[in-house]
């Protein structure tokens, strides 16, 4: 019953929580508006921001054809901020920031008016300087195509007037967050080679009069300390996330203005109170009214919504499914918390958290699919040995179906996921994409192969300078592991991955010989060629993973399956969108030619308007139906599901 057209259908993404007061209940008690944004496959991937009022009506803030998306970084993230009833957000199709009035309970009274200029800039992040009547963000600047600039700048909240930039001269600026007194801005920096999640600088400075900034100071972090979310206490007082320790802790700054910038732990623990800052504006805590902080933990893959009180040091979950949570996003007014979280029978799914007592209600759900209980193969967490003694970890799915079972003595083929990132972590909540499988008899295995986020700095770190073989060995000994275990057929492995994880299947289908099959989704089939041809963010990120380069070149071609096509021998499936910016259509058409000349079987599909990342309902069920279509001529069964075939060479 969990068919690709339902799949692409019923499905959302959901991110970017906010709460805002409902001008049409004043200051009321219950008088909050709660939003969030949605990516509509069914619209082409068009982000649009949805409002839930006090009263429970919903409705769109931003009308057709716009879309609140932002290419900052390319990954995007902060792409709109509301307060007070005025939405301001940036638009996918021209990247400027427009300004929208909420007039009273009705959505879109008034048209998006632009309040940035028709240029190659591009924002995100932003923070409303209400005060000076501005938004404080991070602007891209591509007016040289060849070497874009980052900044912190300041731009007139009703678009009149010039931008200002207040900070900059880094690489990468983030974050910027304004002290609840307006006199202070904080903001993080960091500099190539650095991604996020290796160091960053946390700084801040005096606001003038002017809106100029005084001279900044080092508050936090450093080249091999990553801060992230850095946020202001209502009594503002300074907090943000901390690598430190090893673990992403949260932390506070004491004794600030005796220019000593000394830091305080709120609660030292082995878990994960955040994760890596591929996204702008993605929130991991927030403060409650009553002085305590909702706050989201990863503990070995697994997250929980938690009360930390700092006045004495305890930390307390909260009953509600939370078993994953949609990057970290939520919000916090008062009593009431609205976050993104799912588990192994829930979606993710915008949920309304009372955080007196702890009761839950769903808002909005990220998929509609009806997935009859007999069918759902929920995610269970294996841990299993790998090269050189490490443990790594898993999430396993046995096949499951009420009305089918495998002939007797039957081993299921096993499909192994492996994750983007590679900071990335497979997700324990219910995804009919996973059970798309599982209900077809497959059994999965989603990796979190070394160098996965929710296990710490150390763990996180085993894939510098290792990629292509950290993350090929866990995949490959994830599923020998449960092929010694008697849950799957040996014969009938396949791996797939999309982005850093299309690299780590092919790299594995190349140097291992474990896999029968394989599907790349975007993936990286040369890293010279990636380290010469992506975008900036991302431009030194191989330094770590791989080695600097050019001098590191001789093991750019040695980690390289295009390099060593000799070494495949099994079939493969290779999925790209055509205007991909972070792993170009080339990395795939160079494998697919190359595979295609051996004589191995092998398929490629391009895909039109598609990016990093596949968007459009139609492509999407396309890819999953043509992946199904791809191991049934492989490994000799019909699927059930009508499917239009795939054009394989040398079948």
């Amino acid at each position: 019953p969990i068919t690709a057209d339902a799949i692409v259908a019923e499905s959302v993404g959901i991110g970017s929580v906010a709460i805002d007061r409902d001008p049409a209940n004043g200051d009321a008690a219950g008088g909050a508006a709660i939003l969030w944004a949605e990516s509509r496959p069914a619209e082409g991937g068009r982000n649009v921001i949805m409002r839930r009022a006090a009263d429970g009506t919903m409705s769109e803030v931003n009308p057709p054809p716009y879309n609140a998306r932002t290419r900052v970084h390319e990954y995007g993230g902060g792409a709109w901020i509301v307060h007070n009833g005025v939405v301001w957000f940036s638009n996918f199709d021209d990247q400027r920031i427009y300004r929208q009035e909420i007039g009273g309970s009705e959505i879109g009274s008034s048209a998006p008016q632009p309040i940035t200029p028709a240029a190659p800039l591009r924002y995100a992040d932003a923070a409303l300087d209400a005060a000076r009547n501005r938004l404080i963000c991070v602007r891209e600047d591509h007016t040289d195509p060849a070497h874009s600039v980052n900044a912190i700048v300041a731009v007139p909240a009703d678009g009149v007037g010039e931008q200002t930039i207040l900070a900059g001269g880094w690489d990468f600026v983030a974050a910027p967050r304004l002290s609840p007194d307006g006199t202070t801005l904080a903001w993080l920096s960091w500099n190539h080679p650095n991604m996020p999640w290796d160091g960053t600088h946390l700084w801040t400075a005096p606001v003038s009069a002017d809106g100029s900034l005084g001279e900044a100071t080092l508050a936090a972090g450093g080249e091999s300390v990553s801060i992230h979310q850095p946020e202001w206490s209502p009594d503002g007082v300074l907090h943000y996330v901390s690598d430190a320790s090893g673990w992403w802790n949260l932390y506070r700054q004491i004794a600030l203005d005796a220019g000593d910038g000394r830091e305080e732990a709120l609660y030292p623990d082995d878990a994960e109170y955040g994760r890596p800052q591929w996204v702008f504006a993605a929130r991991s805590y927030a403060f409650a009214g009553d002085g305590s902080i909702v706050c989201a933990v990863n503990r070995k893959g697994f997250w929980s919504l938690n009360l930390l009180r700092p006045d004495t040091g305890t930390l307390t979950p909260l009953p509600m499914p939370a078993g994953e949570m949609g990057r970290g996003d939520l919000a916090v007014s008062g009593n009431t918390a609205a976050v993104i979280a799912g588990d192994a029978e829930r979606p993710l799914s915008l949920l309304r958290v009372n955080l007196d007592n702890g009761e839950w209600d769903t808002l909005r759900v990220s998929s509609g699919v009806d997935i009859p209980a007999g069918c759902i193969s929920p995610a269970q967490s294996i841990e299993f040995p790998s090269t050189d003694g490490r443990r790594a970890y898993a999430l396993y799915y046995p096949p499951r179906h009420p009305e089918y079972a495998a002939p007797d003595g039957a081993l299921p083929p096993l499909l192994v996921m492996s994750h983007g990132g590679p900071t990335g972590a497979a997700s324990g909540a219910l995804d009919p994409a996973v059970q798309f499988w599982t209900s077809r008899g497959f059994a999965v295995a989603d990796v979190n192969y070394g160098g996965s986020t929710g296990y710490g700095r150390a763990y996180r770190q085993l894939l510098n300078g290792n990629w292509g073989i950290v993350d090929v060995d866990d995949c490959a000994n994830a599923a020998l592991h449960l092929v010694h275990q008697g849950l799957a057929d040996g014969r009938r492995l396949a791996i797939r991955g999309g982005s850093a994880g299309g690299y780590t299947t092919l790299a594995a289908l190349t140097f291992r010989n474990i896999f029968a099959a394989g599907a790349s989704y975007y993936g990286v089939s040369d890293l010279a060629a990636l380290a010469a041809d992506t975008h900036k963010f991302e431009s030194r990120y191989l330094d770590r993973l791989v080695a600097p380069y050019p001098q590191g070149a001789d093991i750019y071609r040695q980690r390289s399956p295009i390099h060593h096509t000799s070494g495949l021998s099994c079939p493969i499936i290779l999925l790209q969108g055509l205007e991909d910016k972070i792993v170009p259509p080339n990395q795939a058409e160079m494998m697919f030619d190359a595979v295609r000349s051996k004589g191995i079987p092998c398929a490629y599909l391009p895909f039109e308007g598609e990016q990093h990342g596949f968007r459009r309902a139609a492509n999407i069920k396309r890819a999953l139906e043509a992946e199904l279509y791809f191991y049934g001529q492989i490994f000799g069964f019909a699927p059930a599901d009508a499917i239009t075939p795939v054009a394989i060479d040398n079948l």
